[in-house]
């Protein structure tokens, strides 16, 4: 029998071999695991890959090994996939399952999905390696796309397909083919628009698109608002350094319909006769732009009386005046001092609608002050000033803010669309929509099939407050200033505008007379521009058409605007 010191070596012995086991076991992981790689690794290339189909750009690079961050800052590794996305015209990338070659080095398909080469397959080799405690990929500039060998430069020759043809909305061709031709002439000309090249500000855009640099787009008109639908898919080669990636012939867009009417644009074009200025006529329930001459788009100026549409429905809105309610006869109003005299020293006053009627500054004027600079901003934001108009190109209609318009006289010409407010017909057409749907703002298209039915509204005033101010706009046309509006039996309602470029201290010379109106004071039809904003016809809440009219330096807006608004009223109303 063993002696007991004997037992305790032999114990002892037995020991050290099952640790010396369990040490060669782990060794024998910890070698599997080097040479194979192991979650982290795995770990770390999809979280890399995740990120890259996300776009994120932080989270990828922290993925990669600290020599590479710090050659690559962030805003350099982020540059170099923008700028392989915007070549290649990438609009997603997705990949595929990482899987794991041997020391250190993983293998991941990469699919780029292209606007103008299509899907753009590839395999990425990616090299894991130990970055202190970490497993990192060991980043180089070629991993941006796949395909990409080192030193080479993702590049792209493209080409554009013919442009699409534009449609009226009953199908009528409005610009056809390479030179853009219509059988309507003139009448499609004032609203198509015209190509040139690539505007400075939408550079960045027309290259992720994957035009070429040499493009000719459009910067005007319908050109404008559906360039991207009309210039179609482009098409062409992409490569890395000389070998080819991909290769797709450019793609032909589909006709573009749109919501102009030809005979309402024509009544707008002929109406209009050359002049300058602007015609829009909008169909208020859809918010569809039925025809647009001009600078109906792009031309802001002082709206003048038009805008006492919005002065008198805050006022009706706040108390300041009630339909009832009757103001002194006067020839002009005084404000923080200054004479605002009524066009032409005219003596108006009498009942609320006879002020409207005949559009007497002396009494909007004062009624502005008296609502003062924040409620008269609020009532035209809620008519859509200061907010786009949501057509592509079109102007915004702008008043200041409420801080920065000034005195009492400065919101007093404020409320007679004086001062520094700034109008388009667009605009005043959406006005005068506003008050003709009881009230709600209408959202506006050159798109019939942007919307099912009517078009998306916002309250601008409430339906009592509309139908109040209908009545004033109604009693324009029947005996005011807008009389050449009237169209028969129909109820037409609008608003005059003489908005005063110059000077609004205005008289006319007596003959018999002449130092009663000095030479700098009297008034040159030059000096103003002439506005009209309409609605017909009136009373239903239904209008089936509004307008906005404006000629710079053209005169009164009685007598010009109003009949150029009366030729496309009617001309809508036929349709």
């Amino acid at each position: 029998m063993p002696s007991s010191r004997a037992q305790d070596s032999t114990t002892r012995r037995r020991r050290m071999v099952a640790v010396g086991s369990v040490v060669v076991v782990g060794l024998g992981v910890a070698v599997v695991c080097a040479s194979t790689g192991g979650p982290s690794e795995k770990d770390t290339v999809q979280r890399y890959a995740l990120a890259w189909e996300r776009s994120d750009w932080t989270g990828m690079r922290r993925e990669i090994d600290g020599g590479a961050q710090k050659r690559y800052p962030a805003a350099s590794f982020a540059g170099r996939y923008r700028a392989a996305i915007d070549t290649a015209t990438a609009t997603a990338v997705d990949t595929g399952r990482a899987t794991d070659e041997g020391h250190g080095r993983w293998r991941l398909p990469v699919v780029v999905q292209t606007r103008a080469f299509g899907a753009v397959r590839g395999v990425l080799h990616l090299d894991v390696v130990r970055d202190g405690d970490a497993a990192r990929i060991a980043w180089r500039p070629s991993l941006v796309f796949p395909g990409l060998a080192p030193g080479d430069e993702l590049r792209r020759t493209t080409t554009l397909p013919d442009r699409a043809d534009l449609l009226a909305r009953d199908g009528t061709p409005l610009a056809q083919g390479v030179n853009r031709t219509s059988a309507l002439g003139a009448t499609a000309a004032a609203i198509v628009g015209a190509l040139g090249p690539i505007p400075a500000d939408r550079t960045e855009r027309a290259e992720r698109l994957g035009y070429p640099a040499d493009a000719q787009v459009g910067i005007t008109g319908l050109e404008r608002a559906f360039d991207e639908q009309l210039s179609g898919v482009p098409g062409g080669q992409l490569r890395a350094g000389a070998r080819l990636l991909a290769e797709r012939a450019p793609r032909e867009g589909a006709a573009v319909r749109t919501t102009i009417a030809p005979a309402v644009q024509e009544a707008a074009v002929t109406a209009l006769a050359g002049r300058l200025g602007g015609v829009v006529a909008v169909r208020p329930r859809t918010g569809e732009i039925l025809a647009a001459a001009g600078i109906g788009f792009s031309g802001l100026q002082p709206p003048g009386s038009t805008f006492k549409i919005i002065t008198a429905t805050a006022a009706l809105e706040a108390g300041v005046a009630k339909p009832t309610d009757t103001f002194p006869i006067q020839t002009s109003a005084t404000l923080s001092g200054v004479e605002l005299q009524n066009a032409n020293r005219e003596s108006c006053g009498g009942t609320l609608v006879r002020s409207f009627a005949l559009s007497c500054n002396s009494v909007f004027a004062p009624l502005g002050a008296k609502l003062g600079a924040q409620k008269l901003v609020a009532a035209a934001e809620r008519f859509g000033f200061n907010r786009p108009t949501g057509i592509t190109g079109a102007a915004t209609a702008s008043i200041p803010p409420a801080a920065e318009i000034g005195d009492d006289l400065a919101v007093g010409s404020s409320a007679i669309g004086q001062g520094r407010v700034q109008a388009t017909a667009l605009q005043m057409a959406i006005v005068a929509s506003a008050i003709g749907l009881r009230g709600r703002r209408p959202d506006v298209t050159l798109d019939p099939d942007k919307w099912d039915g009517e078009a998306p509204t916002h309250e601008a005033t409430t339906a009592r407050v509309a139908r109040q101010v209908e009545r004033l706009m109604l009693a324009v046309v029947r005996n005011g200033t807008g009389t050449a509006a009237a169209i028969g039996d129909v109820r037409v309602a609008g608003k005059t505008g003489t908005a005063e470029l110059k000077s609004t201290q205005a008289c006319e010379p007596d003959p018999e007379n002449p130092e009663s109106c000095p030479a700098e004071q009297q008034q040159d039809t030059t000096d103003t521009d002439a506005w009209f904003s309409a609605y017909a016809p009136a009373g239903s809440g239904h209008p089936r058409i509004a307008v906005g009219v404006l000629l710079v330096s053209a005169g009164a807006g009685g007598d010009t605007a109003a009949p150029v608004a009366r030729q496309v009223l009617l001309a809508g109303l036929k349709g």
